[in-house]
């Protein structure tokens, strides 16, 4: 099994570079200058596909991956740049590998283990830099069942409704929906699912860490012609677009270079930089001050202070 994940690992190294400009590629074209097949190359873009837009750390942006059937394209500002990676990013890289670690059965692990080992070593020779190590490490990640992840990832692919147990982020008790699950996607470190809810006779984003009970239902779903998941994504993160409201953050000139170069702005006379995003909800812009620790501040809204305040206090 390690041997064809470094086989695997290999392919996407030479590949991705490749597909990173932005352009349409011919997939027979790619797939033979790899050296494997069109099924093969297909399956190792799916494999990325399943994981991309995990930011553990805050600074690695999605990866979107499309595919008509003749030709693929890639889309992502990571690979716009040589592999030298900075001493948060290799953190960031340490803690990926961790999670899948996590996810994965006992006998694929040592792989992954081994190359937790080799990050940490490669750490330990990068010069420490501005941004301290306080701020290279992320905030804590929303534990998800994998149990729950399975089962509606098999009630998407099959086209079959599913019951769940919800709590929402104000409520003290979970409620029941029966839902019919569209897409399953990863922003920035949480599972969230796109799904039609009939108690709401509406499309809905659900948080996976929230979903306390599945149960998969033997009556089908067929998908809208209209439904499409890019609706539910913006700047990585995964809302519903007429429901997301946004939050405004200020971050010290301590690290305000690197957020500056991640937002493609430039950082103000100070040396900070301020940048207004959409917030996905409460939690998820609590976790994403946090891990700035005390560099970053929220300007607004009022509620990601006092949800902050209120976190700080339990703590």
């Amino acid at each position: 099994m390690s041997e064809q994940a470094a086989t695997q690992l290999r392919r996407l190294l030479g590949v991705i570079p490749r597909l990173a400009d932005g352009d349409a590629h011919p997939i027979a074209e790619v797939a033979r200058s790899a050296g494997t097949t069109p099924a093969v190359l297909l399956k190792d873009l799916h494999t990325i596909s399943e994981r991309f837009g995990a930011e553990p750390a805050g600074f690695v942006e999605g990866l979107q991956i499309y595919n008509d059937g003749e030709s693929v394209q890639l889309v992502s500002r990571d690979f716009r740049r040589p592999m030298g990676l900075t001493r948060p990013e290799l953190w960031a890289l340490e803690l990926g590998l961790a999670i899948l670690a996590g996810e994965r059965p006992p006998d694929e692990r040592a792989v992954l283990e081994h190359a937790r080992e080799r990050v940490r070593k490669a750490v330990a020779k990068v010069p420490k830099e501005e941004i301290g190590e306080d701020a290279t490490r992320a905030a804590e990640l929303p534990p998800v069942e994998p149990a729950h992840l399975a089962a509606l990832r098999d009630s998407a692919r099959t086209g079959r409704k599913a019951r769940i147990a919800y709590r929402r982020g104000d409520a003290d008790a979970p409620g029941e929906r029966t839902i019919c699950p569209y897409t399953l996607l990863v922003s920035r470190g949480a599972w969230y699912l796109v799904a039609y809810c009939e108690r709401s006779t509406d499309i809905r984003v659900f948080r996976l860490d929230r979903v306390e009970r599945v149960e998969t239902l033997g009556e089908k779903f067929e998908r809208p012609a209209s439904y499409s998941p890019s609706d539910f994504v913006r700047e990585g993160m995964v809302f519903r677009a007429e429901e997301a409201p946004t939050m405004t953050v200020r971050y010290s000139s301590r690290i305000a270079r690197w957020i500056a170069e991640r937002e493609g702005v430039e950082p103000d006379a100070d040396g900070s930089v301020s940048i207004e995003r959409p917030m996905a909800d409460l939690d998820w812009g609590v976790r994403h001050v946090l891990q700035y620790g005390p560099d970053a501040e929220v300007v607004g809204p009022e509620a990601l202070r006092e949800a902050i305040v209120e976190r700080l206090g339990r703590i």
